[in-house]
């Protein structure tokens, strides 16, 4: 039998490559401002004599940008099971858009005081809702135009948006900084990689208008089986699902919180590395896992996919016991090997987790239940993160409790995928979709 137009190799092709676009350009938007809290925001928004205190606070708006995907999660989440897909991620794409830009555009503290703060949390907590709402359709709009069988493949579009953002981000950041002076940099240069933010996202917009909607959400709406109340329905006939889902994102969010975004803290000002290099490490850490998130995700589609990403979990709770030791002489290679090494790690639980998380729940639900398990795995992985890495480092003085901390994150996503479901269900799920020529012909 023949592929249908809508499941044709052409729109799923499409599909991934929109997925990704859109994905690294909001990314790119995050990344900024994550990079930027470590090291621009404490001395522009938040000055202290301490610079530990300064770094401290600026993590706090950074956390912000976690504590408020869950309200984008539902708000978007919802709306993607009962309007569709594709004009959810449209409007995730300005908002994103729209708040990064008027944060390079906003003045210092020393310009005009407490008011700069504020409305930097304010757009930090825009930018979070736009990315709750984005994720989790961002991996249904690549994977349910795709092949069932190669869900783990097409669902890694999604996943490979944030090395590509933070990549574009870190070499951004990093060649302004290289190019100008830290007075310079400080001053207005950090300013340009947020405006750019304007011209990327009207490039993700033009690519996603031209899609259509997917496969799996037309043929809900042909059966006439959209959810009356999507979030109720998770929490009242998927709890498993979701806890499942939530616990398997904590450990890929903090390892990825520790090798892209503290990291840059923890080797400037506690090893007295040179930013640029730091920035150079991270920048080819990201760069190696544009290749490897796609070929995890790959992998999971031939081997069982919550082994794969098991054993990834449990090699993020061994890592950090060896990459802190190993960088302790503040040599340059020790560093790039760590990171590359840890962003691997990542790689191979981020790589399966798109296709792992949706199959959790069934496809009237999907996108509410995927954004729910996202934005609350972000909120108790991710969010705070790089806040108790700075604590635990600023009141023990070791990396000691950094790792442990690492490692109790390992133990708990092992849990969640140990009572998750495997993806024969939602297999099962979408054939019940189809029409009944085609499962017939099946």
């Amino acid at each position: 039998m023949g592929e249908s137009p809508s499941r044709s190799r052409g729109g799923a092709r499409r599909a991934f490559v929109a997925s990704l676009a859109g994905t690294s350009l909001e990314w790119y938007d995050f990344a900024i401002y994550s990079v930027a809290a470590a090291l621009v925001f404490g001395h522009l928004f938040f000055p202290a004599e301490d610079p530990f205190t300064g770094t401290l606070l600026a993590f706090s708006t950074y956390a912000v940008g976690y504590v408020s995907r869950p309200l984008g999660g539902f708000l978007f989440g919802r709306l993607g099971d009962l309007i569709g897909r594709k004009k959810v991620l449209i409007a995730t794409l300005i908002l994103i858009g729209a708040a990064t830009v008027l944060i390079g555009l906003l003045p210092s503290y020393g310009t005009i005081g407490v008011t700069a703060p504020i409305l930097l949390v304010l757009l930090r907590f825009a930018q979070g809702v736009a990315v709750g709402g984005e994720w989790g359709g961002a991996v249904l709009l690549s994977s349910e135009f795709g092949d069932p069988k190669r869900r783990g493949f097409y669902a890694s579009a999604a996943q490979i948006g944030p090395p590509v953002g933070n990549l574009l981000a870190n070499g951004v950041l990093g060649g302004l900084g290289m190019l100008l002076t830290d007075d310079q940099f400080l001053s207005w240069g950090w300013r340009v990689a947020f405006l750019l933010s304007g011209v990327l996202v009207l490039f993700g917009l033009w690519i996603r208008a031209k899609l259509e909607e997917t496969p799996v959400f037309q043929a809900i709406e042909a059966e006439q089986k959209r959810p009356e109340a999507p979030v109720r329905e998770v929490f009242a006939e998927h709890r498993r699902a979701l806890v499942a889902a939530v616990l398997s994102r904590v450990a890929p969010d903090v390892l990825y919180a520790m090798f892209t975004v503290f990291v840059l803290t923890y080797a400037t000002l506690e090893l007295g590395m040179d930013r640029g290099s730091v920035l150079a490490a991270v920048l080819i850490g990201s760069s190696c896992q544009v290749f490897l998130i796609p070929l995890a995700g790959a992998l999971s589609d031939r081997v069982d996919r919550r082994l794969l990403y098991g054993l990834a979990a449990a090699a993020t709770a061994v890592w950090p016991f060896v990459f802190f030791p190993m960088i302790g002489g503040g040599d340059w290679w020790p560093l790039a090997l760590g990171v590359v090494v840890g962003l691997a790690i990542h790689s191979f639980m981020y790589g399966p987790q798109g296709a792992f998380v949706s199959e959790q729940f069934p496809p009237r639900v999907r996108y509410i239940g995927s954004s729910l398990a996202y934005t609350f795995g972000g909120l108790i992985g991710g969010s705070i993160a790089p806040l108790l890495f700075t604590a635990l480092l600023g009141t023990y003085h070791s990396w000691v409790p950094l790792a442990g901390y690492i490692a109790l994150t390992g133990v708990l996503s092992v849990l969640g995928l140990w009572l998750g479901r495997g993806a024969g269900h939602a297999d099962a799920e979408e054939e019940e979709l189809a029409p009944a020529e085609t499962r017939d012909a099946r």
